[in-house]
C-alpha cells in the first residue's frame, strides 16, 4: 500500500516535535493536531498557523489515532510517501515511532525526474506543474470540503498525491523507490548570490565560496555535486 504523509512542526531544530499529522491511504484521510509538550515559537505558528492553545487536551503522537492506524502498515509491504520525507522520518522517530517499510521521497525524485525545474518546493511544483487542476478530483476522492492552502498537513499530503501521480507518468513506484536513495547531481545553485548560475562554473570560478559551502550545507544533494564539480 501506498501512504501519503505530511508533518507540521513546532521548527525545524533538532529539538523541536510534530504538533500536526496527515495520512493519506486509499480514499481515507486521517488529520490529528499532536501535542509533545513543545512550545510553539511565533515563526512557527505564523507558516502554520497552529498555537499552543491549539494543541491543548491533544494526544502525543504515539497515543494519536494516526499513528495507531499507520502501525498496522508498519513492514515492508508498504510504502510511505512524502515530500523531503528524511525530515518526516527524523521528526516521527524523535517522538518514539520509527518507520519500518519503504519510502519514496517526492523531493529527490523530482530533481531526478524533472531537473529543469527552478525551484523544488511543493508549492511551487504545484503551480509550475498545473497541479492544481487536479486538486477538486482528489478533495472529492477523500470527501473534503476545504479549500487546500500551504503548510497546513493535510493539504500539503494532498499537493504531494499529485505530484506523486504526475511524476507516476514518468517512472514507476520502483523506479522512485530506487531513486529516493540515490544523489542527484544538481546542475545550478537555486539560492544565494548565484542562483542561476551553474555550479560547477563557480566550483572552476570562485573555489572559496564553493568550499565554503561544502563545509556549511546539510544538503546531501548540494554536497554531492559540489564534490563532484570540485574534483573534476
Amino acid at each position: 500500500m501506498l501512504l501519503f504523509i505530511d508533518t507540521e512542526t513546532t521548527g525545524l531544530e533538532e529539538s523541536d516535535k510534530i504538533c500536526s499529522l496527515a495520512l493519506l491511504e486509499n480514499n481515507h484521510a486521517h488529520y490529528e493536531l499532536i501535542n509533545e509538550k513543545k512550545k510553539i515559537p511565533s515563526e512557527a505558528s505564523a507558516i502554520h498557523h497552529i498555537t499552543k492553545e491549539m494543541l491543548e487536551g491533544k494526544p502525543t503522537l504515539i497515543e494519536s489515532e494516526t499513528i495507531e492506524f499507520l502501525q498496522k502498515y508498519n513492514n515492508s509491504e508498504h510504502t510511505l510517501i512524502a515530500h523531503n520525507i528524511s525530515f518526516d522520518i527524523a521528526m516521527l522517530k524523535s517522538s518514539g515511532f520509527s518507520w519500518n517499510g519503504g519510502v519514496i521521497d517526492t523531493l529527490r525524485v523530482t530533481k531526478h525526474l524533472i531537473p529543469e525545474c527552478e525551484q523544488f518546493s511543493l508549492q511551487f511544483l504545484r503551480y509550475e506543474l498545473r497541479l492544481y487542476k487536479q486538486e477538486n478530483l482528489l478533495l472529492k476522492k477523500y470527501g473534503i470540503k476545504d479549500a487546500l492552502y500551504a503548510h497546513h498537513a493535510l493539504s500539503d499530503a494532498l499537493v504531494n498525491e499529485l505530484l506523486f501521480e504526475y511524476l507516476l507518468e514518468m517512472s514507476s513506484v520502483e523506479k522512485m523507490l530506487e531513486l529516493t536513495f540515490k544523489n542527484v547531481l544538481l546542475e545550478k545553485f537555486n539560492f544565494g548570490k548565484y542562483k542561476g548560475r551553474y555550479i560547477e562554473e563557480i566550483c572552476l570560478n570562485d573555489l572559496s565560496y564553493a568550499q565554503w559551502l561544502l563545509n556549511s550545507s546539510s544538503d546531501e544533494d548540494m554536497i554531492y555535486s559540489l564534490n563532484y564539480y570540485l574534483q573534476g
